[in-house]
């Protein structure tokens, strides 16, 4: 009998090891997700927030754009960090910097009544800034990932925090809306003392600060720092990590890329609700559910497609037809109505219209190539790098990307509003041009897998 038993050992550790890995793998994207839950949260509140500061709509552009920069100069930082501290301990105190930002942030109509408007908008301004510099927790996240998970199946584990993306703007923004109405407001100046604001604006705020909370007490619970090999070299500025990245032929069109899309993107995604008011007709509600329709096809396509397409193809491939489908999507909305006009009439529903019918086909296709493309992305950055700087690579890719979200957004409004309707999603599918150039570069130099 002990020969057996001795045979089996091997067998039984390395079955340990994998439920192991599985358990941190899950732990680490419950943690994103309920992280991202808190940020949708307070999206709907924000343009209202802001306008109760009686400031120009310019500021609300702004405030998205403040959140996006300190992401781009912490996500490095955060991620450099981690490669020589840590991933746990600094996923958690971005964790619990965020459910301290979150909570001044709801606090800021309460400054504002205090010391006035300026000093309100201020602490606005600041407490989401340090929520944003939380923010750039992603990147160690997903390097957390990359040490766990063997290369052949990173592709599909890091599509799982894309579908934590998607899952956390779909039912984050819900219950920032549940939070934000009356009756919960009601019922909440009821429960609370009288020292606590109970506002259509606070409470998402401390439901956020709430999640925040839950995820770091899941990461104190349950989630165990990675074996891996730490890297111990002298520290780097900001901007020395993206001059290193951009020498790096393996990193540097990554690099590139992750901006790009992230400009594209980003600017789209602002100027679509604006697209579908002035195209189509429609009001928040009917815009809300596109989104929601776009949200729950991304869960589908970043947890499950691209998985199961990273089993059969290189992820190279996979980032040149995602980033095709994008482009072809992008230059597709605006003449979604015109090409609708073409299809043949369509039975069912009043609302469902031909050129309804055009435009969600449209947006399947622009979630789908962003799927694949942003999943690739990520693996390929994860194959480019070494295993004791992935932290530092995930941060610069990321922080390109945040880079792109600050940019994006101001100049794709600018376009729509002063040169034409169409103008930002043609300009955003001219920017996917050059990303395929340098993915079909990489494919073909064979630098990464």
């Amino acid at each position: 009998m002990s020969v057996p038993e001795a045979a089996t050992a091997p067998d039984a550790d390395a079955d340990a090891a994998v439920a192991s890995r599985r358990r941190a793998l899950a732990t680490v994207i419950g943690v994103v997700f309920i992280d991202l839950l808190g940020f949708g949260i307070v999206i709907p509140i924000l343009p209202f927030y802001v306008r109760s500061f009686l400031v120009s709509d310019v500021f609300i552009g702004l405030l998205a754009a403040s959140y996006s920069l300190m992401q781009f100069l912490f996500a490095p930082l955060l991620g450099r960090i981690s490669d020589e501290r840590g991933r746990r301990p600094v996923l958690m105190l971005s964790l619990a910097g965020s459910a301290v930002a979150w909570t001044v942030f709801g606090l800021a109509g309460e400054f504002s009544d205090l010391f006035g408007l300026t000093a309100g908008l201020a602490v606005l301004f600041v407490s989401r800034m340090v929520a944003g510099a939380m923010g750039g927790n992603i990147a160690t996240a997903q390097a957390y990932i990359a040490d766990i998970t063997p290369p052949e199946r990173r592709a599909g584990a890091l599509g799982l925090i894309g579908a934590s993306f998607s899952l956390g703007f779909i039912f984050g923004p819900a219950l920032g809306g549940i939070f934000a109405s009356d009756a919960v407001v009601t019922a909440a100046r009821d429960l609370f003392p009288t020292f606590v604001p109970a506002t259509r604006f606070s409470l998402p705020s401390f439901a956020a600060a709430g999640l925040s909370l839950l995820a770091l007490a899941s990461a104190a619970a349950f989630l165990p720092e990675p074996d891996r090999q730490r890297r111990a070299t002298g520290r780097q500025s900001l901007v020395g990590q993206f001059v290193t990245a951009l020498r790096d032929t393996n990193l540097r069109g990554l690099v590139v890329a992750f901006f790009l899309v992230s400009v594209a993107f980003s600017g789209i995604q602002v100027m679509f609700i604006p697209f579908a008011a002035d195209i189509y007709g429609y009001d928040e509600t009917q815009t809300a559910f596109l989104l929601t329709y776009i949200g729950v096809l991304g869960v589908i396509n970043q947890g499950v497609i691209v998985g199961r397409l990273s089993r059969r193809f290189a992820e190279s491939r996979i980032a040149v037809a995602g980033a095709s489908l994008l482009l072809v999507a992008l230059a597709a909305i605006p003449f979604s109505p015109q090409i609708g006009s073409v299809l043949p009439t369509i039975g069912g529903p009043a609302y469902l219209t031909r050129e309804l019918v055009a435009l969600l086909v449209v947006l399947g296709t622009l979630s789908l190539g962003n799927g694949l493309l942003n999943v690739a992305l990520s693996t390929l950055v994860s194959m480019a790098a070494s295993a004791e700087t992935q932290g530092s690579a995930f941060g610069v890719t990321q922080g390109a990307g945040s880079l792109g979200r600050t940019i994006g957004p101001p100049a794709m409004a600018a376009l729509y509003a002063f040169v034409a309707y169409w103008s930002p999603f043609i300009a955003g599918a001219v920017l996917v041009v050059p990303i395929i150039g340098i993915l079909v570069a990489l494919a073909r130099r064979s630098v990464v897998p």
